[in-house]
């Protein structure tokens, strides 16, 4: 089974356990979940990757009064590159690059990124049933990500294995923002807690790397990058309710 898959099944067969409250007050609680999302790359990242999968995690913290504070981290990944040529230079007369036998290698390239944030939040309750529910705004801010994987499986490839990857991997850096609206359910009763929305992230980064060796007479921009995401995110929680007082009676 995939293991994303596997991990939102895992989730929300166990929320049952935690989600279990009456009333319809706003409640103060922590709060924990797993997500998964896409995304659409734009700007500078648009010129190296298309579309990105994300999965990844938040804790946080929801108060009385709707509002909430976290942290989130999402892990990407895609086989989706634009960039060409990337071992042109490496390729022989057949077409094909050399492993250190002799052969044919196989050269394989995946875009990953990574981000750390913290967030602030406020929720919007729908209705007094459950003040638990309803839009969720956030906005949050940290630290970004994103290069290019490159692997050679069972070859070996002297040009490109160790550092000399470090010279093709486009390793880029920086801060970045991002804004999340969506609907956010706490079941007060039942075991389903999720949320889903939209986000839209901007990427304040710098390439990383001081030379690419397949463009070896061209200078490495020092400028800095714009690096945009538009997606959507679909979630579930785990929601950590207190248990309600039980009362004993003695005579």
């Amino acid at each position: 089974m995939n293991k994303p898959i596997a991990l939102f099944l895992f989730f929300l067969w166990a929320t049952p356990f935690f989600a279990q409250v009456s009333g319809s007050e706003a409640l103060s609680l922590p709060v924990v979940g797993i997500h998964y999302g896409g995304a659409f790359s734009g700007a500078d990242l648009a010129e190296r990757y298309g579309y990105f999968n994300r999965v990844g995690l938040t804790a946080g913290y929801k108060f009385k009064s709707n509002w909430s504070v976290g942290l989130e981290s999402d892990f990407w990944f895609s086989d989706n590159v634009k960039l060409t040529g990337l071992f042109d230079h490496l390729v022989d007369g057949a077409g094909n690059i050399t492993n250190d036998l002799g052969l044919p290698g196989s050269v394989l390239v995946y875009p990953r990124g990574v981000h750390a944030n913290a967030y602030v939040g406020r929720l919007f309750p729908l209705n007094q049933t459950n003040r638990n529910s309803g839009i969720l705004v956030q906005l949050s801010g940290g630290y970004m990500l994103h290069r290019l994987r490159i692997e050679t499986n069972d070859n070996v490839v002297p040009q490109i294995e160790l550092d000399y990857k470090k010279g093709y991997d486009r390793l880029t850096t920086g801060i970045n923002t991002q804004q999340f609206i969506g609907y956010s359910f706490l079941n007060n009763r039942g075991s389903a807690s999720f949320y889903a929305g939209l986000y839209f992230q901007q990427g304040f980064t710098y390439n990383r790397r001081t030379i690419n060796f397949d463009e070896p007479d061209e200078p490495v921009s020092t400028a800095r990058r714009l690096d945009l995401q538009t997606g959507f995110r679909v979630g579930w929680y785990i929601p950590f309710y207190s248990a309600e007082p039980r009362e004993y009676y003695y005579n």
